[in-house]
């Protein structure tokens, strides 16, 4: 039964901890979502499978 609690306890960490990743951020946004921003995912420059956007628009190269 304690395994259980603290196993709980922290995902409702973590989840908490998301939550106000997502509150302070502008917009909501998270950061580098998209794997065209990454070049070890994406070593082609093939556009963003998510979005769609190619590599030459992605915010934050």
């Amino acid at each position: 039964m304690k395994l259980v609690l603290i196993t709980i306890g922290l995902l409702a960490l973590g989840v908490a901890g998301i939550a106000i990743k997502l509150w302070a951020k502008k917009e909501g946004k998270f950061a580098g979502t998209c794997a065209s921003q990454n070049p070890h995912l994406n070593k082609d420059g093939e556009p963003c499978g998510f979005c769609g956007k190619p590599v030459d628009l992605c915010e934050n190269k």
